[in-house]
């Protein structure tokens, strides 16, 4: 996974912007204005901190030796997934895609219609 490619794909997402709100290092991925991902621009190899259900989160860290507790976040509802060869690509979008869906689902009624 590259970082490029996590970046197209991100943004394609409805209502995501990125941000840098962290310094120049850390890419942040909103959607209508609350986080859903975060990686580091230099991290080799990449690093992603994604948001996860708490049940689901430990499951990921049982199962997956590169998904760890969320580094600089709360461990209990954020993850943070090492890009090292290990699992698929498809793997991580799916993660990406839980993380999107998750923090879309918080939204207020009225911005989740955005969404749609």
């Amino acid at each position: 996974m590259y970082l490029e490619d996590l970046r197209i794909y991100c943004l394609l997402k409805k209502g995501v912007e990125e941000t840098m709100p962290f310094g120049n290092d850390t890419l942040v991925f909103k959607v209508l204005g609350k986080m859903f991902l975060l990686s580091g621009i230099d991290s080799i190899p990449m690093e992603m901190n994604v948001k996860c259900d708490p049940e689901i989160a430990l499951e990921l860290r049982a199962n997956y030796p590169c998904v760890k507790p969320g580094y600089h976040m709360n461990k209990k509802h954020w993850n943070t997934i090492v890009c090292d060869g290990t699992v698929a690509d498809a793997q991580i979008l799916k993660w990406v895609d839980d993380s999107y869906d998750l923090v879309a689902c918080s939204l207020p009624k009225k911005l989740q219609l955005m969404l749609q």
